[in-house]
């Protein structure tokens, strides 16, 4: 199982740590995580009054599990799924929540694991270069969204696993914009830059806009802007969003 898989497994205890221990909203925002330029962690909300939060650890391929008491730290490397279930149950009784742990996905993956799965322990150039492209992707949306005096959480979604940003803009046109960064898919092979424009839940057609100056407008199937991320700078992603955001708002 190639790297990116094996993170966005692990990203998947976190999903499920928010599920098992957060109020539900209906957006699915309680299973969502953030990403961390400092320490480039991935990191859960606060479970309630405990603030404990449970993390993933690019730099060591581990999860971490910290409260207000303490904090400890899982390497996932040759770790069966049944071992990482337990793990994370005791660390929640031991933080003294009062719900239970579960892995239970509402959505499908592209790959299933069982009891008996284990991780390996992927290479650390490969780790480095997914967090490279979390680091720009979170830069950069953050860049935007404050030259253009915008607010969005900026969050990863466990089923897709993209870093996404979504606004609705008060400028009563009714439309709101999703954009982020989003892994390889049947419509680009690698990972990629987006923005999506929307009307309620339409989205909104780009037949007619200009040509991107970095990336393309796509208007079958998903409508909007894509930029492949390789070699991308963190000012030409900021670029590319904001000239794409021009076009849904000129």
């Amino acid at each position: 199982m190639d790297t990116l898989a094996q993170v966005h497994l692990a990203s998947q205890y976190l999903a499920t740590a928010g599920k098992s221990f957060l109020e539900p909203k209906s957006d699915d925002s309680h299973t969502n995580v953030g990403f961390f330029t400092e320490d480039n962690t991935l990191r859960t909300w606060h479970f309630g009054e405990t603030g404990a939060y449970l993390a993933f650890q690019y730099d060591d391929f581990s999860l971490k599990w910290v409260s207000k008491e303490k904090s400890e730290t899982f390497t996932l490397k040759g770790k069966s799924h049944t071992e990482i279930v337990e793990w994370i149950s005791k660390m929640a009784s031991e933080s003294q929540l009062v719900k239970p742990y579960s892995y239970d996905l509402h959505y499908d993956l592209p790959y299933t694991i069982d009891k008996d799965f284990k991780f390996g322990l992927p290479e650390t150039d490969e780790l480095q270069g997914l967090v490279h492209l979390r680091t720009i992707s979170q830069n950069a949306l953050k860049a935007f969204l404050q030259k253009e005096n915008l607010e969005s959480d900026i969050r990863i979604w466990p089923h897709h696993f993209d870093t996404g940003a979504f606004i609705v803009l008060n400028n009563g046109s009714g439309k709101s914009i999703g954009m982020g960064l989003a892994i390889p898919d049947a419509m680009v092979n690698e990972h990629y830059f987006y923005i999506s424009g929307y009307h309620g839940h339409d989205g909104i057609d780009t037949s007619s806009f200009e040509n991107l100056t970095q990336g393309e407008w796509k208007n079958d199937g998903f409508k909007g802007g894509v930029l492949r991320a390789s070699n991308i700078s963190e000012s030409t992603a900021i670029q590319f969003f904001q000239e794409a955001f021009k076009a849904y708002t000129s």
